[in-house]
């Protein structure tokens, strides 16, 4: 239940926002000092410590970005965002899921990523959701049951995908308007983004769309189907003309490799209005999956190099889901961070780990995120000393299976469920050529950051 407190702070925030709008460079400095007298648990001490320090550079990529988010979006989804992600989600929200970890005995996420539907209307080529049965749905009811048992727990952010979630959109904004406490994020294909959806968008205030895109015209045609770069060009354009914020997502692949880490590319993408991004690495997931699409060892320590590059220089929030583990002590699946329920009410370590004990139509969100299958992920994590060798399927096999086989756990793939041994098949190899590259890489992270480190306390 959220206080009095938190409503007095809620009001300053706001009022500081206002103040933001009309110079950001000279009140940044305010919200972060506002936002360490609400973390009363010290919880973010040090990653205020280093927005600090950022804000004391001049011409810094974070201050600019921090500025056109201030200047550029809208007023309204702005203030709710930023008071919902930061007070609600990450401050007020952790201290809960700290205080129902103790309580329930296993971990309770941060988020949780869910698919309302596995209906699409495209057909990308290396998809994991291909092999989910197309007519699934979780129904309004369930969602807004999973939402509200998942607050009650501490959880304010939650993260949808498919399928195309947006074929739900009017169930997506009821919801998002009954919960205006939370932050939703919606992975989409952007072809059912127009200007109707995006004026709902800046009433709610509290979605965020990701465009899914997998470079330039050639590539994205080539994997979503003739058209797609167009209807992406066509979406970031209507929610740039509406000061919708948005980012983009993308598969990285040994196909698009060279084009989604270009130059060109991520400036092309923040010119177009993009405010962040995810990329993830390409999973051999399914029976019958293109596995050259697996990047290579090069390939890895190209977006590993590149993405720490663009933090330094481009004023976007670009997030490796693999190689950025180091910030969030490995592998995050499981429940220890977050965790995947599809349409079919399975809940599922990750979006790419398709093996459950649990189905939400048939027991409490408690109780699934208690299941066997988690509390073997929690029992192992992390994976790998090296966390840029985090994941227990990619890095780490045969790890999943010995946590499938140990928790009895089932498939729920559909269209033909994949025998874990058979996974583990595609990716042991894969894993210990990745190892060869990336024990030197972690070394040198380590020594990179020891070096920083005695800097700072010569400096101090």
């Amino acid at each position: 239940m959220l206080n009095v407190k938190y409503h007095v702070e809620k009001a300053v925030l706001k009022q500081l926002l206002g103040y933001l709008r009309k110079d950001p460079e000279q009140h940044l400095s305010s919200i972060v000092s506002l936002l360490r007298k609400v973390d009363t648990g010290k919880l973010y001490t040090s990653q205020f410590d280093m927005v600090e320090e950022l804000l004391k550079e001049e011409d810094n990529n974070w201050v600019e970005l921090m500025t056109k988010l201030t200047k550029e979006v809208h007023p309204h989804i702005l203030e709710t965002i930023f008071s919902n992600f930061l007070l609600n989600a990450s401050i007020k929200g952790w201290e809960e899921i700290e205080k129902n970890r103790e309580k329930y005995g296993h971990d309770i996420p941060f988020t949780l990523l869910i698919d309302p539907t596995t209906a699409c209307n495209k057909k990308c080529i290396g998809c994991w959701a291909a092999d989910y049965n197309k007519a699934l749905n979780l129904s309004y009811d369930e969602l807004d049951s999973l939402f509200t048992q998942g607050k009650e727990l501490g959880i304010y952010f939650y993260i949808m995908t498919g399928g195309e979630p947006l074929i739900r959109k009017t169930d997506i904004l009821k919801l998002a308007k009954k919960h205006n406490d939370c932050v939703f994020m919606i992975f989409t294909n952007g072809t059912l983004i127009d200007e109707a959806f995006c004026k709902a968008l800046c009433e709610v205030g509290n979605i965020v769309p990701t465009i899914s895109v997998e470079g330039f015209d050639d590539a994205t045609d080539g994997r979503r189907g003739k058209g797609s770069w167009e209807d992406i060009k066509r979406a970031m354009a209507v929610m740039k003309d509406n000061r919708v914020p948005f980012g983009f997502s993308t598969c990285f692949t040994t196909a698009n490799c060279d084009s989604v880490l270009s130059e060109a590319f991520i400036d092309m993408m923040i010119d177009r209005g993009a405010y962040f991004s995810w990329y993830f690495t390409f999973m051999p997931i399914g029976c019958g999956t293109d596995t050259s699409l697996m990047a290579t060892p090069d390939q890895r320590e190209k977006l590993y190099r590149t993405i720490r590059h663009w933090r330094e220089t481009k004023p976007i929030f670009n997030m490796d889901f693999w190689h950025d583990a180091e910030y969030v002590g490995g592998c995050v699946a499981g429940g220890r961070r977050y965790c995947h329920i599809n349409a079919n009410g399975d809940v599922e370590p990750c979006v790419f780990c398709h093996y459950s004990n649990a189905n939400i139509k048939e027991v409490s969100l408690i109780e699934a995120l208690g299941q066997p299958l988690f509390r073997e992920y929690q029992k192992n994590q992390p994976f790998n000393d090296n966390q840029f060798r985090p994941c227990p399927i990619l890095d780490n096999a045969p790890k999943i299976a010995e946590m499938v086989k140990a928790s009895g756990a089932k498939s729920t793939e559909y269209v033909n469920p994949e025998d874990v041994d058979d996974l583990v098949a595609k990716t042991i190899e894969y894993g210990k050529t990745w190892a060869k590259r990336a024990e030197p890489l972690w070394e040198e992270n380590l020594a990179s950051k020891s070096k920083v480190k005695k800097q700072g306390n010569t400096c101090g």
